[in-house]
């Protein structure tokens, strides 16, 4: 690819997102969208769309008999290593305990099935989207589970003496993403214990896996469009402190760790182009979708998540297109 076919890709993966939510914003100023309906299809996307959206890409895997074991396990590392720099940095430099877990799960989750998926296989082919078919099987999961924590720790134990470990673990457990990942990666486990050719719902019951396909299509643009409704030019400055780092650490230090890392271990794992677009799609991404959501479903600040997934779609056009480009100055991909 030449610079300019990387921009442009670049530009073409984030701009739908950015539409969806400039119409969301549009609606609402033209009064077409209101505060009531906002916050109605705010929960329905939490509680059902986005769960669906998670269990259909869960249970749409394939087999995991050839997993590169080594990558997943340095992707996963990488994420954890982020999770717990984002919990340092909101310990130590965000005062307000309902911006902490937002800010803090800006460092870690990246919107990897949405933008991730086809980033892969436009920077690695076949082979890019297969290796990241593969960890995106393991880094949703991780990212939702992670963000139910990050969200979790600084509001349950608000106005206490103490955080209740109890309290966190049941809000984990009962977050609908988290249901959705379990509940497919249960689906996935029966269906490898069945003989090959014996059944499978979506060749027997094709209505049902449909149904299932349709109903998760409506997640993402619904939660942008309910984004872009409640989104505020005018929080801008009152939340830029958080903000910017917000953005910095997601589309700027997450990636350039990654890549690093990744370029330090290569002699040892043997990642090859097709790997090194993956990580460029899976730590280069801007914040995941459903982290505002989530973020205001779970007490957090919404607004403040708000902003974070919008500027961080903006600017990842460039910092994708930067990141790749020089990594092919390096030949690495």
């Amino acid at each position: 690819m030449t610079f300019g076919e990387i921009f442009l890709f670049s530009f073409n993966a984030v701009m739908p997102i950015v539409l969806l939510i400039l119409l969301g914003y549009f609606l609402k100023r033209i009064k077409l969208l209101n505060d009531s309906f906002l916050s109605t299809a705010n929960k329905f996307v939490f509680n059902s769309a986005l769960p669906c959206l998670l269990f259909f890409n869960v249970y749409n895997i394939g087999g995991l008999g050839e997993v590169q074991w080594s990558t997943v396990a340095f992707a996963v590392g990488v994420i954890l290593l982020l999770f717990v720099a984002g919990l340092v940095y909101s310990v130590f430099f965000v005062k307000e305990n309902r911006q902490k877990g937002v800010v803090w799960q800006s460092f870690f989750r990246s919107n990897f099935a949405i933008i991730g998926l086809p980033l892969s296989q436009a920077l690695g082919g076949a082979e890019g989207i297969a290796t990241a078919s593969i960890l995106s099987a393991f880094s949703i999961p991780l990212f939702n589970a992670l963000a139910a924590i990050a969200l979790s720790v600084f509001v349950t134990g608000e106005g206490k003496n103490k955080i209740s470990v109890k309290d966190i673990i049941l809000r984990v457990v009962k977050n609908p993403l988290i249901i959705g990942v379990f509940a497919g990666f249960a689906v996935l486990g029966v269906r490898s214990l069945i003989p090959a050719g014996a059944f499978s719902i979506k060749a027997d019951l094709p209505f049902i896996y449909d149904f299932f396909d349709m109903f998760s299509d409506i997640a993402s643009p619904l939660a942008l469009v309910v984004l872009g409704g409640q989104f505020r030019f005018d929080a801008v400055k009152k939340l830029r402190k958080q903000i910017v780092p917000a953005v910095v650490a997601r589309i700027v230090f997450a990636p350039a760790l990654g890549i690093v890392l990744a370029i330090i271990m290569s002699d040892y794992l043997n990642f090859t182009a097709a790997h090194y677009a993956s990580f460029v799609a899976l730590f280069g991404s801007p914040v995941a979708v459903s982290s505002a959501i989530m973020a205001q479903q779970m007490d957090n600040e919404g607004q403040l998540a708000n902003q974070i997934l919008v500027w961080t779609s903006i600017f990842s056009v460039f910092t994708v297109f930067i990141t790749v480009t020089v990594l092919k100055y390096m030949a690495i991909i």
